[in-house]
């Protein structure tokens, strides 16, 4: 069956930097859209980052030149490297697999919080 594995997450001061990382299992890794998406308690689930199967990306406005989206299709893996993180990044970061509306795969979420 289809996993989508995050880890990388915990409790950063402002101005610190994380690695989230995605494993994938189950899936034709290299063909899929990976992206992020975060959760912040009281607001809407929003795109952090996307790379498609050939690493073209894309940002959400807030995290341009602070986040860096990549992937490594003979690891089947994707990451998101976080710098300058601010108070405001606190969410729940999750894996995202996307070929198609039928084939959408999620995983469970890590916990990133900023906070001094």
């Amino acid at each position: 069956q289809v996993q989508l594995v995050e880890s990388g997450g915990g409790l950063v001061q402002p101005g610190e930097s994380l690695r989230l990382s995605c494993a994938a299992s189950g899936i034709v890794f290299g063909i899929y859209t990976m992206v992020w998406y975060r959760h912040a308690a009281g607001k809407q689930r929003e795109v952090v980052a996307g790379i498609t199967g050939s690493d073209r990306t894309n940002y959400a406005d807030v995290v341009k030149g602070r986040f860096t989206i990549s992937r490594d299709n003979a690891k089947n893996m994707v990451y998101l490297q976080m710098n300058s993180l601010k108070p405001e990044d606190t969410a729940v970061y999750y894996c995202t697999a996307f070929l198609d509306a039928g084939r959408t795969y999620w995983g469970q979420g890590t916990q990133v919080t900023v906070s001094s």
